[in-house]
């Protein structure tokens, strides 16, 4: 089989290419117009890097037996034209996956926050009791070499499920193609408006992924979620509900936080729905030390602490701030963060972000202008930012050397320091500068 994917770059993209590749009698190709790290190093690595950078419709041949087009290609991309001029069968990515799996039981975890962080405690625990599985996750975990796997053994598949759009030619979210035996939902708070412009819009495409759950499969949700119940009292009557909250067993975890606790949960009752008892599961996930980039943390050097995360939507935001608060009431807390997202970065959406940072000492938000003007939005302010954020503590800035100086002002002493982006606060090597804030 000869597969060739189009915007091989993007972070799942060239995951799911380095995933075929190893697989036997497959040749994979691919092209972008820019690839960046860690990608770029990633594909070299792996014998994938396209030759030069752009779109070279010459490449595509009617010897291809596939494409997998991802979402950073546009509908007039000259290898898509091509493609379709050839009659080359061409799948999305999360089309792709469920061609991959269709046989398989597969486990599915949705919702606005803490997707990636419940996908990673399934896997962890499977993997440590040797119970093999394919999956699709959204960063890097401890002991898994690449984010995503598919083979011809595994019985189970364990997915990520994203809401946003499937391709370029397919508006659907990404996560209505899986059809799960198991889906988890953790939760809905609005995000992703330039796809959902009403809050109404974005919970239906939740409602639609209950509805795509397997014939007598189960239903996992947080409990406190009034949208999420409403979903499920509307439920298919072949679906099991099983309906969650924090855990509040006596096991020491590694990690902490009340969304942990909550997505811990999630993960357990998915493991029990195939076979894993809970005092495995617990035992377990014990060690778990979470997500790249989930309230990871950086370093810790006398009594100061670092964290970093992958937070950026309001949901995300309150809760990881919440999260560091609750570990350490006694230590001042630091709380940077970037609005980097095309719905962050939104007039309409900053409301939203109101009382997310009210739990820091010192909250500094940084936003770059010229990433508003690349994303053709309207300009916002910083006194617009700061005033939707609501709270006396919050500084908004928009040149990141400021900001680094700003953080270089604080005194660092019993702190604790939390540095949140889904970019790096245009050039900020963020472990490095963390460290050197705190020591």
């Amino acid at each position: 089989m000869r597969i060739h994917f189009i915007a091989i770059g993007g972070a799942a993209m060239h995951n799911l290419a380095m995933a075929v590749a190893t697989k036997a009698g497959y040749v994979v190709t691919g092209s972008d117009d820019e690839i960046f790290d860690p990608a770029r190093t990633h594909l070299e690595k792996a014998g994938l890097l396209p030759k030069e950078m752009g779109w070279h419709p010459e490449n595509i041949t009617s010897d291809i037996d596939a494409i997998i087009l991802g979402m950073h290609a546009r509908e007039d991309n000259p290898e898509l034209v091509r493609a379709r001029e050839l009659g080359i069968k061409i799948y999305s990515f999360p089309e792709y996956l469920y061609e991959q799996t269709k046989d398989k039981i597969r486990i599915v975890v949705g919702g606005s926050h803490g997707k990636t962080s419940t996908t990673s405690m399934i896997l962890y625990v499977l993997q440590r009791l040797g119970i093999e599985a394919d999956y699709m996750v959204g960063a890097q975990i401890e002991g898994f070499e690449r984010m995503v796997r598919l083979s011809d053994t595994a019985k189970y598949a364990v997915f990520e499920g994203d809401e946003y759009l499937t391709s370029p030619l397919d508006l659907r979210s990404k996560f209505l193609w899986y059809h799960p035996h198991v889906a988890i939902l953790t939760g809905i708070a609005w995000d992703h408006i330039n796809v959902f412009p009403t809050f109404d819009g974005y919970v239906d495409t939740f409602r639609k992924f209950v509805d795509g759950i397997e014939e007598n499969g189960t239903f996992i949700y947080y409990k406190h979620d009034n949208n999420l119940c409403e979903i499920a009292s509307h439920a298919r009557t072949d679906i099991q509900q099983l309906p969650y909250e924090a855990y509040q067993g006596d096991v020491r975890m590694r990690i902490f936080g009340r969304h942990n606790m909550e997505n811990l949960q999630a993960a357990a009752l998915a493991c029990q729905k195939i076979g894993v008892k809970p005092e495995d599961f617990y035992r377990e996930i014990s060690t778990f030390t979470g997500a790249s980039n989930r309230l990871e943390l950086i370093d810790e050097i006398g009594t100061n602490v670092a964290y970093k995360d992958f937070a950026h939507s309001p949901s995300k935001l309150r809760a990881t701030v919440n999260a560091v608060r609750e570990r350490y009431p006694e230590k001042q807390l630091v709380a940077a963060m970037e609005l980097h997202t095309f719905s962050s970065l939104m007039a309409d959406f900053l409301p939203q972000y109101e009382g997310c940072m009210a739990q820091a000492d010192v909250a500094l938000v940084y936003f770059n202008p010229k990433v508003i003007e690349h994303k053709r939005l309207t300009p916002i302010t910083a006194e617009e930012v700061r005033k939707a954020f609501g709270t006396e503590n919050v500084e908004v800035f928009t040149d990141s050397q400021q900001l680094q100086t700003r953080l270089r002002e604080i005194e660092y002493k019993n702190t604790a320091l939390l540095m949140m982006s889904s970019g790096n606060f245009d050039g900020v090597n963020i472990p490095e500068f963390a460290r050197e804030l705190i020591s």
